[in-house]
């Protein structure tokens, strides 16, 4: 589609969650959008995951794949979080956050500055606002998350769930029991297991933060290991995820960035659909007023929360493996409400570094060690 004749209010480039979430609220506040994008109508094909509370009340049910009430997660015993987990159904949340009325260029962006957008056709489009939700390409240096799963019927992951709606984290090397298989390094990895619908299962090893991340072949290995440990039974046909990304943007985001390019992901687990959903409303808000995106997504406290998180994250990477379960034993013996300032809270300072000071509280003292020298930047090793 050529370009528009009038000048619109806001261009967006890049149609993935965040983009495509904008650009459908921006539509609904009553704005002209125009959208960017090389492949417009791309079916999604990743998961994604939120906690049901992090969720605005607009999203649509018919996105939701699955819930989990109470997730579980491992990591030396097993612990129900009494937090629903939800799981979209990727296609349905992308259809779900309708295009309409918003005019869509099916082409790549060349150059975006603050009021324009050249195209690789040589057009141009012009706007009051632009905004870059292109996602985070090119961000070599930076921490990863990759994850390599599998999709079965929810009969043949029974094996490996024992009895559990989801496995958030389960920290336990069982993959070790397979005599079959040998693995790179004792770096631990994690599964990650959640319903995506009522006889749907996604299964996933998981390295939730390294640089370098583990090799995606690497968690294939374990993750065959890890379910055949369990006798879950496989019949090699079964659909195949692979996930790799980085954590953070590497630099300075723009101020007109939005989604995982403009550093609102979470640093140290990589989440940031559920963020993009959330403040998709606040931010068309701030470009109907004709300001810039960082007005709305950056309030007052936030860059300091993600300052902190950032700290999070340098911890995680400077922990030896066998620390990574008990770390995370420490942050899942909080109270749920300290979890959530720390997964979900964007804002809170004051919150944040409660959550925080409570998983150190609770730290075994080698480990504060560990943690409190990588916050002050004195560390700096990987966590896979």
């Amino acid at each position: 589609m050529a370009a528009p004749e009038a000048e619109p209010d806001v261009v967006i480039v890049g149609l993935g969650p965040a983009g495509r979430a904008l650009a459908h609220r921006c539509a609904v506040a009553g704005l002209t959008v125009v959208a960017v994008d090389p492949h417009p109508e791309q079916p999604w094909r990743s998961t994604y995951g939120a906690w049901a509370d992090e969720l605005p009340e607009w999203v649509a049910p018919e996105a939701i794949g699955a819930v989990a009430d109470a997730p579980a997660v491992q990591t030396g015993e097993a612990r129900l979080l009494p937090r629903p987990y939800v799981v979209f159904d990727s296609p349905a949340l992308q259809r779900s956050l309708s295009l309409s009325g918003v005019h869509v260029i099916a082409q790549r962006a060349a150059v975006l500055a603050q009021h324009r957008v050249l195209l690789r056709d040589g057009s141009e489009i012009s706007a009051p606002v632009v905004v870059d939700a292109r996602g985070l390409l090119g961000q070599a240096g930076v921490p990863e998350q990759t994850a390599y799963g599998i999709v079965v019927a929810t009969a043949t992951a029974a094996p490996a769930l024992q009895g559990q709606q989801a496995w958030f984290m389960d920290w336990r090397q069982d993959y070790r029991d397979s005599t079959t298989t040998s693995f790179s390094d004792g770096a631990p990895s994690f599964l990650y297991a959640v319903p995506l619908s009522a006889d749907r299962v996604l299964l996933e090893e998981t390295c939730l933060a390294g640089q370098p991340a583990t090799a995606v072949g690497e968690l294939k290995s374990r993750l065959y290991a890890r379910l055949q440990s369990r006798g879950v039974q496989l019949s090699g046909d079964e659909v195949v995820e692979i996930v790799r990304f980085p954590l953070h943007p590497r630099g300075k985001p723009s101020p007109d960035a939005y989604g995982a390019c403009s550093g609102m992901a979470h640093p140290a687990t990589g989440y940031s659909v559920a963020a993009a959903l959330t403040w998709a409303d606040a931010t068309a808000a701030a470009v109907a007023r004709g300001e810039r995106v960082c007005v709305a997504l950056w309030p007052r406290g936030s860059k300091t929360v993600r300052a902190m998180r950032l700290r999070g994250l340098a911890a995680l990477l400077a922990l030896p493996p066998a620390d990574l379960p008990r770390f995370f034993h420490a942050f899942f013996a909080l109270p749920v409400h300290r979890q959530r300032d720390f997964l979900s809270n964007r804002t809170s300072i004051a919150a944040t570094a409660a959550a925080m000071a409570g998983v150190f509280a609770r730290l075994p003292g080698r480990t504060r060690v560990r943690v409190a020298a990588a916050t002050v930047g004195l560390a700096g090793r990987t966590i896979r």
